[in-house]
């Protein structure tokens, strides 16, 4: 018997579609954040949101390890990373690390977000259309379980796609990687060399750059490269591949006899793109607002946001690498961030015009539908154009990492991580030294309703806020926010009692954080199946009239 409840759901998720990929990555160095840490982003991580602990093994000497394509794919089961493409000579020892479609984190706190970027068509591969097998997720991977340092990370990555060439896997596009340890920040950038590259070429594989974020600084990556010019004199902070220059130089994308100084993300980034400039914008104005890139584009007037041709497309020049910001940022800055849908500026779509209309005294009021997130039916009902903003109803997955050097590795990296939408998902604290990852976060079908899934719990009350969204939003955060604000408090204690059951027994210690991931994921369920229970009885329309 098919139940009420999966009818209902069906009928939601036909009236709300969900399309697109596209991430937005943060980085902080430790003086510019409140605690000293190191912060490192990532949103919209693509289709595999289920999480698995991959331990460390040992390997015979001259093993091979198998170059998959298809880790991202969510319809593959959880151990199948599909097509192996190739293999590569295998390490005697891996680490352990967290696996999801963009893999995060290992047991030494190195940390890898990613964001895909635009390239000139000129570059663009697909699979079958040269020899390279490297995608992003593949050398995220290997780095992961390879690798303790971002600096050891930036060189195997690097390493792996110059011999072994490029291949995108998000559309034929390049991509950037933002790499974080306890005490660095690398920001990597990775175009592909075009078709019919082979490894006999001698040519590398790959065109990078990568420039160190300042310790004071922070930095975003919007689907759109962020390294200017590049000073190899400097090892410190530029690292590039010996073709960066000369690829551009032959396709007559820059010229030395110009006498203008060679600018990375003029020469291999196509024209910029709203969807990338407005997310540049608002960060910004939201961290750095003493500095007054631009005019001022903030507004409450619904009718400010149709007015595009009074709308300011800025050279992307005028947005530094990074940022010192005007304060000390936190975990809890990101998140918000992460959450954010432009509010109160000229791009907020749940502040659209069209969400008015005239109550009985010709007073315009905002409907209790207004979201800013239409779906691609509302906005051709109501007439009206999306935003890309940094959440995203499609989000997939997405996570803050917090890597601090003052702890045990095993407490000193926090991966907080939320499920399918940010601006409706809470974040789970999962340790670095977990060794075990509860069910509900590694279980997801899209295609299937589950109850042990968290993000179809989550979907669930993300597709009951359409039923009134004004509303239904103040009842998540009423339910969200002191859970959080919990987890945030429980940490702290758990960190204290991990670091003195450690000196007596480390397993007991492992297996503390193995619970206590345990029960934020038991506290996560429990809060959002009563938080849809509570606004599908508040919000219903089969109300007794």
């Amino acid at each position: 018997m098919i139940s009420l409840k999966n009818i209902f759901l069906t009928l939601l998720l036909l009236l709300v579609s969900k399309t697109g990929d596209a991430c937005t990555a943060i980085v902080a160095g430790k003086n510019a954040t409140v605690d000293g840490s190191v912060l490192n982003s990532h949103t919209d991580a693509g289709a595999d949101c289920r999480i698995r602990v991959v331990p460390g093994q040992k390997f015979a000497k001259g093993a091979l390890a198998p170059v998959y394509y298809g880790i991202q794919r969510v319809d593959l089961p959880l151990e199948d990373n599909g097509e192996i493409l190739g293999y590569i000579p295998q390490v005697e020892q891996t680490y352990t690390y967290f696996q999801s479609a963009y893999s995060h984190i290992n047991e030494y706190q190195l940390c890898i977000g990613e964001s895909t970027m635009s390239q000139r068509s000129e570059l663009q591969v697909d699979k079958g259309q040269g020899k390279q097998i490297m995608t992003v997720e593949q050398a995220m991977i290997f780095a992961l379980q390879r690798c303790k340092t971002a600096e050891d990370a930036l060189a195997l990555i690097t390493s792996l796609m110059e011999t072994y060439g490029f291949l995108p896997s998000c559309g034929p596009e390049s991509e950037c990687l933002t790499i974080a340890d306890p005490e660095n920040v690398w920001v990597l950038e990775l175009f592909s060399v075009g078709k019919n590259w082979t490894p006999e070429s001698g040519k590398p594989g790959v065109i990078w750059a990568a420039q160190r974020v300042p310790d004071d600084h922070i930095a975003m990556i919007p689907n759109w490269s962020i390294i200017k010019e590049i000073d190899l004199s400097k090892p410190a902070e530029y690292k590039a591949s010996s073709n960066y220059q000369t690829v551009a130089i032959e396709n007559g994308w820059y010229s030395p006899q110009s006498g203008k100084p060679f600018v990375w993300q003029e020469a291999y980034c196509p024209t910029p793109r709203e969807f990338a400039t407005n997310r540049f914008w608002l960060f910004a104005n939201t961290f750095a607002p003493s500095m007054k890139l631009i005019p001022e584009r903030r507004t409450n007037d619904p009718y400010e946001n149709l007015n595009q041709y009074m709308q300011y497309v800025e050279p992307l020049s005028m947005y530094p690498f990074s940022l010192k910001p005007d304060n000390k940022v936190s975990v809890k800055d990101l998140m918000a961030f992460q959450r954010s849908t432009f509010t109160g500026t000229i791009y907020d779509k749940e502040n659209d015009a069209v969400w008015y209309y005239p109550d009985k005294d010709g007073k315009m009021v905002k409907s209790k539908l207004a979201t800013p997130f239409p779906s691609k039916e509302t906005q051709k009902l109501m007439k009206t154009t999306r935003r890309r903003a940094v959440a995203r109803v499609d989000g997939e997955y997405g996570m803050v990492a917090q890597l601090r050097s003052d702890m045990p590795r095993e407490i000193g990296g926090v991966y907080w991580v939320f499920q399918d939408n940010a601006y409706t998902s809470p974040y789970i604290p999962i340790f670095t030294g977990v060794t075990r990852i509860p069910e509900v976060y590694s279980t997801y079908n899209p295609r299937q309703y589950a109850d042990n899934s968290v993000r179809w719990a989550i979907d669930f009350v993300d597709n009951l806020l359409y039923l009134n969204w004004q509303d239904g939003k103040e009842d998540l955060n009423a339910a969200r926010t002191p859970m959080e604000d919990g987890f945030f408090a429980r940490n702290r204690q758990i960190e204290q009692d991990f670091i003195a059951l450690q000196k007596k027994n480390p397993k007991k210690a492992v297996e503390l954080l193995n619970s206590y991931t345990q029960e934020c994921a038991d506290k996560i369920m429990q809060t959002y199946v009563e938080l849809r229970n509570t606004l599908i009885t508040k919000y219903t329309n089969n109300k007794i009239r």
